[in-house]
């Protein structure tokens, strides 16, 4: 008798866990600003650097919507909730934000078949960028703590990156690389369970809440679970299709582009120009 209790209850659970399971849920963005400028460039408007820090934190504070069921989901900005990004400039100074992604993004991942695409704006140019989904070595901590209702636990990934920024030098664009060693914390709750995440993050057992990866952290707000609703998920298909890689290389060479018409606007070798990833 206890054994047909069991399979019953068996195959009653994998019956619900086969059923129908899709959810959204809004996420938070922020990053810090950290960069100093040089003395002749404040000198005829001290409050200039406190002005542009404020400025760009508003570009980096967006909201963004992840569409899930249990094997795909959809990554992409949430435009109506955010204003219109600000035009930062003034005097010898000029900012320009490459790679940061438009309203339009999207980031596809298929989690079974391991494989993400995303739809990306470069310059005015659409690309579909298709690669295998980013393998995380993450390492499960233990520890918890809350997030709204939702008990999350932490987990680390630690890696070497590099940093591509483009200065200009004498007036003349130039390539400054740096390594470092990155920390990327998660904060993931098993209550949802889905191997997702915002961005390209996922990979533990369950939906990742919170991102914390050096300057950029990314909270989760909200979670609706099975809306009335149903959501649908679609991979997107517009768009020159590279690999990551190449993708990478043709960003190098249109910052390049950018810094040479830049130049030829400027003239004077003063500018500063400021570069920061998405």
């Amino acid at each position: 008798m206890k054994n047909k209790i069991f399979i019953l209850l068996f195959f009653l659970s994998a019956a619900i866990y086969a059923q129908d399971f899709y959810g959204k849920a809004t996420y938070k963005t922020h990053r810090k600003v950290n960069f100093k400028m040089d003395s002749t460039q404040t000198a005829q408007n001290p409050d200039l650097q406190a002005q542009i820090e404020a400025q760009m934190k508003k570009m980096f504070q967006k909201t963004y919507i992840l569409n899930f069921n249990r094997s795909e989901s959809t990554y992409k900005e949430d435009v109506k909730l955010n204003s219109p990004q600000p035009q930062i400039g003034g005097g010898n100074v000029f900012v320009q934000v490459v790679g940061n992604g438009g309203g339009n993004d999207v980031i596809y991942k298929n989690i079974k078949e391991n494989r993400i695409a995303n739809k990306t704006d470069l310059m005015g140019k659409i690309f579909l960028v298709k690669d295998e989904m980013t393998k995380y070595d993450w390492k499960l901590t233990g520890e918890t703590k809350n997030i709204g209702q939702y008990t999350c636990y932490k987990a680390t990934y630690e890696r070497e990156v590099e940093n591509m920024e483009i200065k200009m030098v004498d007036g003349e664009p130039k390539e400054v690389e740096k390594k470092e060693m990155r920390t990327t914390t998660a904060w993931y709750t098993t209550d949802v369970p889905v191997s997702n995440g915002p961005g390209n993050y996922g990979g533990l057992p369950g939906l990742i809440l919170e991102i914390n990866d050096g300057d950029q952290t990314i909270v989760c707000t909200e979670i609706v679970l099975n809306p009335s609703n149903k959501i649908e998920i679609k991979e997107p298909e517009k768009g020159k299709v590279v690999s990551r890689e190449k993708f990478e290389k043709i960003s190098r060479k249109k910052a390049k582009e950018m810094m040479e018409r830049f130049r030829s606007r400027r003239g004077d070798g003063h500018e500063m120009e400021i570069r920061i990833g998405g």
